[in-house]
């Protein structure tokens, strides 16, 4: 699975922009990394995939480092996919289809596999209501799910998503969420670089707290968000569920549903006693 061990990067001209990082994305399905703006997120990410090269330390896969060279990039991309904050950065082509195939028609895969791998991330994306039309015609959101599609044709086990839900309104950022829940129980490994703080700690097994390109906390949500200071110290909030839990003692909670859950038993509860 993939991994960092001890990586740092700074650009030539301004100083190091990550410090000693070291990851391990096999310790959950679901893995969050958080940071304020200029934390370190995006250059790690462009890490990750390849796109830029550590000034020291690896990115390792299944325990090896990867090579920088065409074939060691192309075996990192068979492995590890991005979907970009941005789906206009990644959508090229005005007919999905086309679009969402680029990947394995450039690799020379036989149309038959190309329209069953199609039907299966069309599927798992919800995107089979609207895939006949043209890119232009569609909504932020499903430009988001046409990007997604596209990065899990080559069926690659790591997919990195930067800031899924941003731009997206309440039903959108849902509709991302159960995406995501149908990648992970297809097997798949999960990476959200997001400012979305009540997505991370919802879904994540795991979080990764970037603060001035340095790991400032990690570990699982329910812990890392509780170092209510330290979240300050990284210009972060708590999750609200959290800040429930914090302010006003209420039990500490993953999701609202698990809150309002508990809440409806202890009406019920109170009910039965009067």
């Amino acid at each position: 699975m993939l991994a960092t061990k001890d990586l740092c990067f700074g650009y030539e001209e301004g100083e190091e922009v990550l410090t000693r990082i070291n990851l391990d994305f096999s310790l959950g399905k679901v893995t969050g990394i958080v940071g304020a703006n200029g934390s370190g997120k995006s250059t790690l990410f462009m890490n990750l995939l390849g796109l830029l090269k550590p000034t020291s330390g690896e990115v390792l896969w299944q325990h090896q480092g990867i090579h920088y060279d065409k074939a060691g990039l192309y075996q990192l991309r068979k492995n590890v996919a991005m979907v970009f904050q941005d789906p206009d950065q990644q959508i090229f082509y005005t007919d999905i289809k086309s679009d969402i195939a680029f990947s394995l028609r450039n690799l020379g895969v036989s149309e038959t596999l190309i329209e069953e791998r199609l039907n299966t991330v069309l599927t798992l994306v919800d995107a089979k209501s609207f895939c006949h039309k043209p890119i232009q015609y569609l909504s932020y959101g499903q430009k988001k799910r046409v990007a997604i599609a596209g990065a899990l044709m080559l069926d690659a086990p790591c997919i990195l998503l930067d800031e899924p839900t941003a731009g997206l309104d309440p039903k959108g950022r849902e509709h991302i969420i159960q995406i995501i829940n149908k990648i992970v129980a297809e097997g798949k490994h999960v990476v959200i670089s997001s400012h979305d703080i009540d997505l991370i700690y919802q879904i994540c097994d795991t979080v990764y707290v970037l603060d001035k390109g340095q790991i400032a906390l990690s570990g699982q949500p329910e812990d890392v968000f509780l170092h209510t200071e330290r979240i300050k110290e990284a210009q972060l909030t708590q999750p609200w569920l959290v800040k429930l839990h914090v302010q006003m003692g209420i039990p500490l909670y993953r999701t609202e549903e698990a809150l309002f859950a508990s809440a409806a038993f202890l009406k019920s509860e109170s009910v039965e006693k009067s």
